[in-house]
């Protein structure tokens, strides 16, 4: 019985998922579930205008799916493969300078 209902929780759990991504615009609680935020840090991020949000009546917060998505992608960290091949490549730049 336990297993079926770990099946069940999970496949719950997809379908909440893929919500998710056929939504526009989420929630508060949506946004926490998708960000996988507790809502007093999502409380936190929107009362410091860390995150963007909408506030159309001036008491509900909305988010922009996308928005959310292009707010979590900043700030990306370099593979030190990356920072190489960069490295190499200033290096090469400016050594033909030279």
């Amino acid at each position: 019985m336990e297993n079926s209902t770990s099946i069940l929780e999970q496949r719950v759990q997809q379908l909440e998922n893929s919500l998710y991504q056929a939504k526009k615009i989420l929630s508060f609680e949506e946004a926490c579930a998708f960000l996988n935020f507790s809502k007093s840090y999502l409380y936190k991020l929107t009362s410091a205008c860390a995150i963007p949000h909408y506030k159309p009546s001036g008491k509900m917060v909305y988010f922009e799916r996308e928005e959310l998505e292009n707010w979590l992608r900043q700030n990306p960290v370099k593979t030190r493969e990356q920072i190489e091949m960069e490295a190499n490549a200033y290096i090469l730049k400016n050594s033909k300078r030279r």
